[in-house]
């Protein structure tokens, strides 16, 4: 009987003092819930439904993207004409905001105070859509190897024309001129850029005397071709053209998709369109597109070579959609 007794007072033991651990452990094994963002959905479009033409126009950094999406809305059905001009982001707004000639204004920065008014006198509200993100990439040709990462006193030095040869920038670098190329005045890259590293002071970029151009192709061949040249332009242009040009990292940071979604690349920047309100319900085709690319946007980003918006920053663009169209909340 005292075996039994003791067998029992040794099964007791156990089980109290695994109780707790197995409390513990369930404790362990459930951990508080995070809350994910509901997506924003917005109506189903059928693209074979779709009828009537859309222009759009503006930032050659974000043309890429819609042109993407403008085939693949093409390919799935759309039998209309999307006309995407690539003029900068400055020109788009005027053609958006000025003479009212476009439906859709492509947008490498955010539109300024003075064309929110340009549209108020012509009767547009311009409603903001946020597609994507860029890392601005400062490139070189792939046959220099010298200039690995420049910093921001560099990149003011370099193209604020204080440097006139490498050498200038670095006693190690090569001692031949640096040949500057530069996307206009007109472009949002410029305009980006100059804020970032001139503190919105343009005098200086202007002063060095770059060679200029609202075609980011044009800025490829330019540094392309010489081993001391230099350029700055979207993301996309610069993942094209791996074979002869090559991205300097900025204060030691590469872009790249991990460094651009973070914010961590130094001149990482939101991309975008803009529409109207009345123009999207007066002409249901330019709803119906903007609908499409807010939908799959995510789909084709990659390929073309920019990245993602948030998902906070996409659902506020849909939300944007819907609210434009009268169906918000």
């Amino acid at each position: 009987m005292y075996r039994h007794f003791l067998k029992f007072a040794m099964l007791l033991l156990v089980v109290v003092l695994f109780i707790p651990v197995v409390a513990a452990q369930d404790q362990d094994a459930t951990p508080e819930a995070t809350q994910e963002p509901d997506v924003v959905i917005l109506p189903d479009v059928d693209p074979l439904s779709v009828i009537g033409d859309i222009i759009t126009a503006g930032s050659s950094t974000v043309f890429p993207l819609t042109e993407r999406m403008a085939e693949r809305f093409g390919e799935d059905g759309y039998s209309g004409q999307i006309t995407v001009d690539s003029i900068g982001s400055g020109a788009g707004f005027e053609r958006f905001c000025v003479a009212g000639e476009t439906d859709i204004s492509n947008a490498s920065r955010a539109i300024k105070d003075s064309e929110v008014e340009s549209c108020t006198e012509i009767g547009r509200t311009p409603v903001e859509f946020r597609v994507g993100t860029d890392a601005l990439s400062v490139v070189v040709s792939i046959d220099n190897d010298f200039v690995d990462s420049l910093t921001f006193e560099q990149l003011r030095q370099i193209f604020g024309g204080e440097a006139a040869t490498w050498a200038d920038v670095n006693p190690e670098w090569s001692a031949a001129p640096i040949q500057l190329f530069i996307p206009g005045t007109d472009s949002g890259t410029f305009d980006f850029f100059v804020e970032e590293v001139f503190d919105k002071d343009e005098t200086a970029i202007l002063g060095a005397n770059p060679q200029m151009s609202e075609d980011d192709n044009v800025l490829v061949q330019g540094v392309s071709g010489s081993p001391y040249a230099i350029s700055f332009f979207g993301f996309a242009y610069y993942n094209e053209n791996q074979d002869t040009l090559r991205a300097v990292a900025i204060e030691g940071i590469a872009p790249n998709a991990e460094t651009a979604e973070s914010g961590e690349y130094p001149l990482s920047r939101p991309l975008f369109i803009y529409s109207d309100p009345t123009v999207m319900q007066e002409k249901p085709q330019v709803a119906a597109f903007i609908n499409y690319y807010l939908t799959y946007v995510n789909d084709e980003i990659l390929e073309v070579g920019y990245f993602p918006a948030s998902g906070e920053a996409l659902n506020q663009a849909r939300q944007n959609w819907l609210d434009a169209m009268g169906l918000g909340e």
